[in-house]
């Protein structure tokens, strides 16, 4: 089961393939890019790590003989691996609950939060501290995209053209739900720690695509620069503390990198030699980690069958 190592590994190679392709594209795809990449690796490792422990678990006499197998006739290599799979997936799942809880635990205090202001798609909070962000909407209710929560010291700290572009910023995360990006991504890193190094890029492109969309929406990107940059000051003065994980804000992230990238003039972007090869790689890698997964769970299959009482 030589192939069942190959999703375990290839997250190595595949991740700084996917972190410089979405330097390549715009934000948008980049952000797919990214958060597709975290899936699917994050997925095969998981089935890799389950299928080892399996593995494992069959050769326990009681196992084998629920399931009426010899376990003598099961190939395989030493036992060792199958225990350090199984624990890894045991110390996986734990941390996967506690991120579980704890982005449930810190959306419901937000919500809380946001309650006491003014209700509706906007919620303002009466709060000189300068904070704007978007608040996913409930998982009961997947119709609801969320709110925009925004404090008076914020509103304060900017004109009226500003406010707009602010809020068609959060606007837009809301829109295209960004929360379920970086969650997906959150919950990917869990389960492979080369995964964790797409949660910053991912971030990045995904206030990225919430800059060019508020900038479409007002006409106007040096105004969208200038909203991001103040708010981001009036932000760093007196920040607010617990702000939700998956709650974007246009304040956040790179935003020096940010506003040079609304002060530049956007530009056709043409296929480029690096570009392509990029990509044509990075698609190898996925395509090669998730047919390794099938291939040894196929693998197991067939193990198990020729180990079964005939």
């Amino acid at each position: 089961m030589l192939a069942v190592w190959v999703p375990l590994l290839l997250p190595f190679l595949a991740v700084p393939l996917a972190r410089r392709l979405a330097e390549a594209l715009s934000p948008r795809p980049a952000s797919w890019v990214l958060a597709g990449t975290a899936v699917t690796l994050a997925t095969t490792a998981g089935v890799s790590l389950g299928l080892l422990a399996f593995t494992g678990l069959l050769r326990l006499p009681t196992v084998a003989a629920l399931g009426h197998l010899a376990p003598h006739r099961l190939a395989g290599g030493p036992a060792y691996p199958a225990v350090v799979a199984a624990l890894l997936l045991t110390a996986a799942a734990a941390l996967l609950l506690r991120t579980g809880h704890r982005q449930l635990a810190d959306l419901r205090r937000a919500r809380s939060t946001a309650d006491t202001g003014h209700p509706g798609p906007l919620t303002v909070l009466d709060d000189d501290r300068a904070d704007a962000f978007a608040l996913p909407g409930p998982l009961a209710r997947p119709t609801d995209p969320g709110r925009i929560v925004v404090t008076t010291g914020m509103l304060r700290a900017l004109t009226g053209p500003e406010r707009a572009a602010l809020l068609a910023h959060e606007q837009a995360h809301l829109n295209a739900r960004h929360h379920l990006f970086l969650a997906a991504t959150e919950y990917a890193g869990v389960l492979h720690p080369a995964l964790r190094q797409l949660r910053a890029p991912l971030g990045y492109q995904l206030e990225r695509w919430a800059d060019e969309a508020a900038a479409e929406a007002t006409g106007d990107r040096h105004l969208t620069a200038r909203a991001v940059g103040r708010a981001a000051l009036a932000a760093s003065g007196a920040p607010r503390p617990h702000r939700p994980r998956l709650a974007p804000a246009a304040h956040s992230g790179p935003v020096p990198r940010r506003v040079a990238a609304l002060l530049t003039p956007p530009h056709p972007r043409h296929r480029t030699t690096g570009r392509t090869a990029a990509a044509l790689a990075l698609t190898a890698c996925l395509a090669l980690t998730t047919t390794a997964a099938l291939e040894a769970t196929a693998d197991l299959h067939d193990n198990v069958e020729a180990a079964q009482f005939r």
